[in-house]
């Protein structure tokens, strides 16, 4: 079955990346490719299976919000979800039973895999933080994708009842990056990278660092278009993470 595939935020360069992918693909075809001031209206059930959503945190919940009143499943890209968005997909869902929401922190398969083994590995060491790195023309941080790897550690200590993460920093001018979850991570923001994510691990004596390289944008459409594939499996839920479609 072909799915018929709406971008939003077409213009942009993942989206525009989303589009050329779903062109390409032999069980995808392009329905709708709209952008900023572009009447989302446009996607409903009569020309669109599924909508992928490509923009910035500041008009990624209202975009999903209206697509779900549109009876259209959604796959977001965009990162800057919170909890409080979550809670209101999930309302509006209430409404739309029939309507499924795909959410990921990160499209690259390399990165989901990263994250799944970061949890593994987190109940067996003492120390452990996140540096997250990406070109300067991100417009947050830290990114979603070690947000939500933070969230996996910090879940995996909590079941095995580890002891807090040893720090004895007294002062700290900010140098200690952001706590997620009792995780410090720190973002780096520098021209000539793309998307990179290291998990560093530490013990008396040894060391575990697991990172995940994205060189290029083409490294994200295989998880794209796997959710694209998904749409619609979970109908009135919210799915968060590429792992849910994987056998990890």
């Amino acid at each position: 079955m072909t799915k018929r595939v709406s971008v939003v935020g077409a213009k942009g360069r993942m989206g525009a990346t989303v589009v050329d992918a779903v062109e390409n693909a032999p069980d995808t075809k392009l329905a709708l490719a709209l952008d900023a001031g572009d009447d989302l209206t446009q996607i409903t059930p009569d020309n669109t299976d599924v909508a992928v959503e490509f923009t910035v945190p500041a008009a990624s919940l209202g975009n999903v919000l209206t697509l779900i009143g549109q009876g259209v499943d959604v796959v977001v890209g965009t990162t800057g979800w919170t909890d409080e968005k979550l809670a209101q997909v999930r309302e509006a869902l209430a409404d739309h039973p029939d309507v499924s929401v795909f959410i990921a922190p990160n499209f690259a398969i390399s990165t989901v895999l990263a994250e799944s083994f970061a949890a593994q590995a987190a109940k067996y060491f003492e120390s452990v933080e996140i540096v997250e790195m990406h070109h300067p023309n991100k417009v947050d941080a830290p990114s979603g994708t070690a947000i939500h790897t933070a969230h996996a550690i910090a879940a995996a200590r909590k079941a095995a009842d580890m002891a807090p993460i040893p720090d004895n920093t007294q002062t700290d001018g900010g140098s200690r990056g952001q706590v997620v979850d009792g995780i410090h991570v720190h973002a780096v923001r520098l021209r000539g990278l793309n998307a990179h994510e290291e998990v560093l691990f530490g013990n008396p004596g040894e060391q575990l660092v697991l990172r995940a390289d994205s060189f290029d944008r083409s490294s994200f459409m295989p998880g794209v278009l796997l959710a694209v594939r998904h749409a619609g499996d979970k109908p009135g839920e919210v799915t968060v993470g590429l792992d849910a479609y994987l056998d990890l």
